[in-house]
């Protein structure tokens, strides 16, 4: 069963912390956005294995858009 990381914030993407293949556990850091300069990390929620990264250093995000997919 596939996850998805959606940004809760609208902001840019300050870091992508992972890469399709990457094993991740409860709690890692997927990305960090930077809004307002500050710089806030997105964590993962589940345990699996990142099959899809949907964004790069520098793009802006809103609230609701796909991150990272993990399985």
């Amino acid at each position: 069963m596939a996850y998805t990381i959606a940004a809760e914030i609208v902001g840019s993407v300050h870091t992508v912390a992972v890469q399709v293949g990457d094993e991740v556990g409860e709690g890692d850091t997927i990305v960090v956005l930077e809004s307002m300069k500050m710089e806030i990390p997105v964590l993962s929620e589940w345990k699996g294995r990142v099959v899809e990264v949907a964004v790069s250093t520098g793009d802006v995000v809103q609230e609701g858009d796909t991150l990272v997919v993990i399985d």
